[in-house]
């Protein structure tokens, strides 16, 4: 390797929620000799730091630009409401929209689903981030729909959720810039589709063999077939059929 090279690296992005431990657990397995480096970027700036290069590819949610990247859908999460663990709300087993009516919802700027309509009353303030909003809703000031993988990352054992069924939902995809699918992110694209090590998609297969080349090395296989035996045999078949010649007295 000459000092001009750069030796191979991957770089994975990903939203808060999401948990690419499984994903990166196989890379290490499969190309030890590649490093991953993960790159924790907030929902909204996910596609800008993949558009700027900060990562080969991300886990993010969607929508993204598909005039720009490739996507592929990986999951779709349930939507719950985050309530104190007295709430009313804790007597069902899920709720809908209608049953937050009556009580404040943040709406914090990093929120990620789309609503038509916010649930609930709108509180004075939106809170910055859905970590402020969940401490506002421990202090008992309101409420919080978010999908389910950020109720658990901001797990309080104060706190509770319950599915809202008619909420928005927010899904989340991997996603890489068309223009730059290399063979690593190739690699990435099979373990996470949970290709086998030995999965040439994604890698140029290797030049099938030339059929003449096939026919002389099937030939060289065969055995050559004996030239004289059946021949001899036969020879010697009508000769015994003739008599010894009577010697002359």
């Amino acid at each position: 390797m000459t000092g001009s090279e750069a030796s191979p690296s991957f770089r994975l992005a990903y939203v808060p929620g999401v948990t690419p431990a499984k994903w990166v657990r196989i890379w290490s397995e499969r190309l030890p000799d590649v490093p991953l480096t993960l790159v924790d970027v907030p929902a909204a700036e996910a596609s800008d730091v993949l558009r700027s290069g900060g990562a080969d590819v991300g886990v993010v949610r969607l929508p993204v630009d598909r005039t720009v990247f490739s996507a592929i859908p990986l999951y779709t999460e349930s939507t719950v409401v985050v309530v104190p663990k007295d709430h009313l709300v804790t007597a069902a087993d899920e709720v809908s929209v209608a049953d937050l009516a009556d009580d404040v919802v943040f709406h914090p700027l990093d929120d990620v689903l789309s609503w038509e309509r916010l649930p609930g009353r709108p509180a004075i303030e939106r809170p910055a981030t859905t970590a402020d909003a969940i401490e506002l809703v421990a202090a008992g000031v309101g409420l919080l729909v978010v999908p389910q993988s950020l109720a658990r990352l901001h797990h309080r054992k104060d706190l509770t959720f319950r599915p809202v069924v008619d909420a928005p939902q927010s899904s989340v995809a991997l996603v890489w810039p068309e223009d730059a699918t290399t063979e690593l992110v190739e690699d990435f694209i099979g373990i996470v589709r949970g290709r086998t090590v030995n999965s040439t998609r994604g890698r140029a297969p290797a030049p099938a063999q030339p059929k003449a080349k096939r026919r002389e090395a099937a030939d060289g296989r065969r055995k050559p077939a004996s030239s004289g035996g059946s021949r001899g045999s036969g020879a010697g078949a009508k000769g015994g059929k003739r008599g010894k010649p009577r010697r002359r007295s």
